[in-house]
Order: C-alpha cells, then structure tokens, then sequence
C-alpha cells in the first residue's frame, strides 16, 4: 500500500469518508478545547485560589504559578507514556484515556481543601493533581496532530490542521468568558474566598463532553494499516530509529519555542502585565480579550487553507518573523498606556496564527507514522514546559525582581530562534 492511499484510507464511500472526518476533526478540536480551558484557567485563577490554596500575598501567587509549571515539567514523561499508548494500541485510546484523566483532575481541583484545614497539605495536592493532568496531557498534542495528519482529506491538512487548533482558541476563548461570569458572579473578593472552585468544575464537564465526543470517532485508517506492517529491527538506516528523526526532533523542539512564549504571554500573561504596568485589570479587560482570539480563530482558519496551497514552511516562517518583529513594541505601547491590551493581543495572536494553524500537520508529517507520536511528542511538549509552562512564572519572576520590561524581550528572543530552526528541519 503506498503512504497516500494508506493516508486517505483504503476503499470507503463519499458520505462516509466525509462523516468519518467531521467526527475525526471533531474529536480533535473538542479536546484542543478542554485542554486550552483546563490549562488557561489554572493560570487566570491563580491570583484568586493561591491565598486559600497556599498561602495570601505575593509568596503564594509565586508558589501557585510554580504548580502551572510543574504541570508541564511532567508532559514530556506522559508524552512517553501516553505516546506510546498512541503508537502501539491507537489515536483513539490514547485521546480517550488523556481526557478522561483530565476531567477527573478538574473535578479534584474544584474540591481541594484548604490551607486553613490540612496546612502544607493542600499545596502537595494541588502540585500532585497538577503533575497527573500535566501527564495525560503530555501525549495529547502529538497525538491529536497525528489523528489530524492521518484523518484529513488530502488537500486539506493544513486547513484541518487549523481547524483543530481552533479548538485551543475557542477553549482559551471559553476560559475568559466564564472567568468574566465568575467575577461579575462573585465579584474579585467572593472568587478568591471560593468562588474559584467553580471555574475548575465547568472544566471538568467540559472534559466528560469531550470524552463522549471521541467515543464515536473512528481509529486512524492510517495507522490502521500501520499497525499490521511488519517493522524493521536493528537497522539504523530504519526511518524509524531515533537516529534517523533526531534532526526533525531538534527543530520541533526549537520551533515550538517562540509559538508556546508568544502564545502564552498573550492568552495567560497579559492580565498581569497590563496589571503591573499600568494598575488596571479584571472583568473588562477579560472579555475585551475573547475578540483577539476570535479574530485569530478565523486568522488561523484562513492561513491554514492559504498553507495548502503554497506550503506550509512558508507560512510558518512569515508568522515568526512579524511575531519577532511586532511582540516588543506592542507590550512596550501597553505598559506606556499609548496601546489598549486587547488591540496589542490581536496584532501578536495575528502573527502567530500562521505558525499555529500549521503546526499540528507540518510537525506530525516529519515522522514515520509507527513512532509519530513519540517522536513528535516529546521534543513538543519539553519545549512547551521550557518556553511555555514555565513563562509566568518567569514572568512574575522578572517583575518581582524590577525588569517587568524585559518579558516581551523574552517572547521576542524564542520568537527569532524558531525562526532559524526552521533551516535545521528535512521533509522527507
């Protein structure tokens, strides 16, 4: 069978083949989704649930952050773990098994107790839930990348690519929205006495939803076929042996530097830096900031579908350039007070919508489809907790220390370094 015919998958109607992939995209985007909401709202709220959970003042905030990050630290272990679920049993299971344990994680988030009642007690569970959530996600993006690849009709990766991307923006999109109902439901004082315990039960629904929605998506015809070909052992001439995708793995993990500090300096950060530059903040700003990322959703949609006409390399490479180019002076404008946040978020989100509606397909495609997975994985998600879980942290270290105007520079400089890994990456 040849690579394309296995990619369209084999004998199959029109009507079929078109509902089969509605359900494939489907599946995908509704995780993206909760995993967006679960992991954007964690940081939103981390200003409200840190002086219950840990401990008030600014100490708390800092250690609250530390349990966003120590998120991430644990993906690249579930991107082996869960990656290899995704190699050997399926893109089906392993999706299942990633948000089924996400939603149960919402669920404990939402009943932790408090400081006041179990003491030190209450931080190790908040950083034990954090690490189980940060491990189930560790093989979702890779994995939903892969089932995109593998589902897509030809022709239209890059579009579908886009599409369920989407998927982060609407979740992150949702997670503004529903923090703006809970502080105009509870007001700043009622969210930080426990009003934020309901942010994180919304997130636990919405993790069950997706569930049902991936139980009636279909396997990967792709890996399917896979899956009954007989591998190659021993040669390190295999395409898949770690020696032979250790070049693509290097540029993946470089490449998804300046997307994960841009994206999150913008959907996580911004709330803050605008809070310290210029002392204002809250409910306005919150949902100000859903037209940004509606705007990119249809940017990404747009750029996806211009990607399958004329690549996807170029695209990529155009979308880092201008985010280089754009993301200091945009946040310096707004610490100035001369640039409204929500106007500086739509013109960086713009930038990257290239990058980020391409990325799914354009990394998964640099693998062989027996270890895509894996080897997509785990470069991905160690940049990710590097440039991307770690930055408000790193942020708030920065601002604590006095150079507050350093955090764009930050976004800026990973920005430019996957702009020169894209010269490292070999398409086979």
């Amino acid at each position: 069978m040849t690579r394309e015919s296995a990619e369209i998958g084999g004998p199959e109607s029109t009507a079929g083949r078109w509902t089969s992939q509605r359900r494939a995209l489907g599946a995908a985007t509704v995780g993206s989704a909760v995993e967006a909401f679960d992991w954007t709202l964690y940081a939103l709220l981390v200003p409200y649930f840190s002086g219950q959970l840990v401990a008030p003042g600014a100490k708390g905030t800092l250690v609250a952050y530390g349990g966003f990050a120590v998120g991430f630290v644990a993906r690249p272990l579930g991107s082996m773990l869960l990656g290899r679920v995704g190699d050997r049993r399926g893109r089906r299971p392993a999706m299942l098994l990633s948000m089924s344990v996400v939603a149960a994680g919402s669920f404990a988030l939402a009943a932790l107790p408090t400081a006041g009642r179990i003491g030190t007690g209450s931080v190790v569970l908040l950083v034990l839930v954090r690490i189980v959530q940060g491990l189930a996600l560790g093989g979702e993006n890779a994995t939903v990348a892969a089932y995109v690849t593998e589902t897509a009709p030809p022709g239209r990766r890059m579009l579908y690519s886009g599409l369920s991307y989407g998927g982060v923006i609407l979740g992150t999109a949702l997670c503004y929205l529903v923090l703006a109902a809970l502080l105009a439901r509870f007001g700043p004082q009622g969210l930080r006495e426990g009003g934020w315990r309901a942010g994180f039960a919304v997130g636990g629904m919405l993790g069950l939803a997706a569930v049902l929605v991936r139980r009636w998506a279909a396997e990967s015809p792709q890996f399917l076929a896979c899956a009954h070909a007989q591998p190659s052992h021993g040669d390190e001439r295999d395409p898949c042996s770690w020696r032979a995708v250790r070049r693509n793995a290097t540029a993946v993990f470089l490449m998804t530097a300046g997307l994960t500090s841009g994206y999150y300096l913008t959907v996580t950060y911004l709330p803050e830096y605008t809070r310290h530059t210029t002392g204002t903040a809250d409910a306005p700003g919150l949902v100000a900031m859903i037209m940004p990322l509606l705007i990119l959703l249809a940017l990404m949609a747009a750029t996806g579908a211009l990607a399958d006409r004329v690549g996807a390399r170029p695209v990529f490479r155009i979308g880092l350039l201008l985010t280089a180019l754009v993301t200091t002076p945009a946040y310096a404008a707004v610490g100035a007070q001369r640039l409204s946040p929500w106007i500086a978020a739509t013109l960086v989100l713009a930038c990257l919508s290239g990058p980020l509606a391409t990325a799914n397909v354009f990394f998964a495609r640099l693998f062989p489809v027996r270890i895509r997975v894996v080897a997509m994985g785990l470069p991905l998600t160690l940049s990710i907790a590097l440039f991307g879980g770690a930055f408000p942290l790193l942020a708030e270290a920065l601002t604590d220390t006095g150079h507050i105007h350093l955090v764009p520079w930050a976004a800026t400089a990973t920005a430019a370094l996957s702009l020169a890994a894209t010269l490292l990456m070999r398409e086979g």
